[in-house]
């Protein structure tokens, strides 16, 4: 055992002693005194949080709305670009048969035609058939590039023609490369 003595000094520190001098603390001070440090702000936390999620959002939506508008926008625009182009050398090479231009319409044939039908062998073709006096294009079938047209044939005549196009390996123009 160890000899009685003065005790070591506690780490803790020693509370100040209250009004009755037993060791418990004072009690807090009345209302309107100064805290010893600044609580922080709680008001207009959550509605600062929920405007900034919602410019966020915001934000998000026009970025993905703006994409998926310009792609629905590039393809509505790339679908009337291939019914122009395809009813543009429709309306050419029927206008080219209408005016006795068949030079004009034999260069409008695609590459297998041309290698199938010399140029002098197609003017006797067509001139042998009946002549066409006029012709209304209609719109371009997209799913297998036909454009239906209808036409008056000399004589009275109505019929309604299928134009087949593909496209040009070289110039990337529509061809005519067929008509039934």
């Amino acid at each position: 055992m160890t000899a009685p003595g003065p005790a070591t000094p506690s780490p803790y520190p020693v509370l100040p002693d209250g009004p009755e001098g037993n060791g418990v603390p004072a009690p807090p001070a009345g209302p309107g005194v100064a805290p010893p440090f600044a609580a922080p702000p709680t008001e207009g936390r959550s509605v600062r949080m929920w405007l900034g999620l919602g410019a966020g959002g915001l934000a998000l939506l026009l970025c993905c709305g703006g994409g998926t508008a310009t792609l629905v926008g590039l393809a509505v625009a790339g679908t009337q670009a291939l019914d122009e182009q395809g009813r543009a050398v429709t309306g050419d090479y029927y206008r080219a048969l209408v005016d006795d231009r068949y030079a004009e319409a034999y260069d409008l044939l695609c590459r297998d035609l041309k290698e199938r039908e010399s140029r002098a062998e197609f003017e006797r073709r067509v001139t042998a058939e009946p002549a066409i006096t006029s012709y209304r294009v209609g719109g371009v079938d997209l799913n297998d590039f036909t454009v239906p047209v209808d036409v008056v044939l000399d004589g009275g005549g109505r019929e309604t023609q299928r134009v087949t196009l593909v496209q040009s390996s070289t110039t990337g123009q529509f061809e005519v490369c067929g008509v039934s």
